[in-house]
């Protein structure tokens, strides 16, 4: 049987004017591929988005939890995490919203094709990791077929790219061949990543002044910027005021 989690309920609902600017900015982690780094991301940009002073949230759709195990290492209270079903998607973050949440991150499973097109749905933008490798790269046409399907723009990640060398631009170049931007920068193959996720932390908290730290923000900064997750920024603001 497969065990249900519920890590942290959302914070209290935050007034109305004290709600983030821009509302609530919804990224779906998908990856046809296991291994390719989904909930290592999310839970650094969760984190990382706390940095910011942009309250969070990771809704663990993926069945074997692994959001959620890191949940309960860090046994802290943000950023919120939540594991649902994929047909609770939109009900939990209907609640985000309502609760103050500035963004939500869904970390999905690579091998249940419906629960993945349910967080695709759901998303303002599909965000697709995908490592220097062969394998990853055949298995990324799949996950942008997902995000096509779902009618919602997409974009890569080059992760765990090698420090030295010329992989990391020889893969983005391969994904824009396959239509698809790779988001700069890469996030290195890096220590820190391992350690962070083992102590529960991100690393933006691990080793806040360390190569891994600054991918991470400049990252989510890149993310926030996309112009479907300004459009929802700006479409939020216009219903809230």
């Amino acid at each position: 049987m497969t065990k249900t989690h519920n890590i942290h309920p959302f914070p209290r609902p935050l007034a109305r004017n004290t709600q983030p600017p821009g509302g609530l900015r919804r990224l779906a982690v998908l990856s046809r591929k296991g291994g390719a780094g989904k909930t290592t991301l999310a839970v650094n940009l969760a984190v990382a988005a706390q940095a910011r002073g942009l309250p969070s949230a990771v809704l663990d759709v993926d069945p074997q939890a692994s959001a959620s195990a890191w949940a309960e290492v860090r046994g802290a209270t943000s950023p919120v995490v939540r594991h649902c079903p994929a047909r609770h998607v939109e009900r939990v973050l209907g609640e985000a919203a309502e609760d103050g949440i500035a963004l939500a991150l869904i970390d999905t499973a690579p091998h249940a094709e419906g629960a993945a097109l349910t967080a695709a749905r759901a998303a303002d933008l599909v965000v697709i990791p995908c490592r220097p490798a062969l394998f990853d790269l055949c298995a990324v046409t799949d996950s942008l077929d997902m995000a096509r399907l779902a009618n919602v723009p997409a974009v890569a990640v080059v992760n765990a790219a090698p420090a030295r060398g010329r992989l990391a631009a020889e893969t983005a170049a391969a994904l824009a061949n396959l239509g698809l931007d790779a988001v700069a920068p890469p996030l290195g193959q890096r220590a820190a990543f391992v350690h962070a996720l083992t102590a529960g932390q991100g690393v933006v908290e691990y080793a806040p002044r360390g190569k891994a730290a600054g991918e991470v923000l400049a990252l989510l900064d890149r993310l926030l910027a996309h112009p479907a997750v300004r459009a929802t920024a700006k479409n939020n603001e216009g219903r809230l005021a």
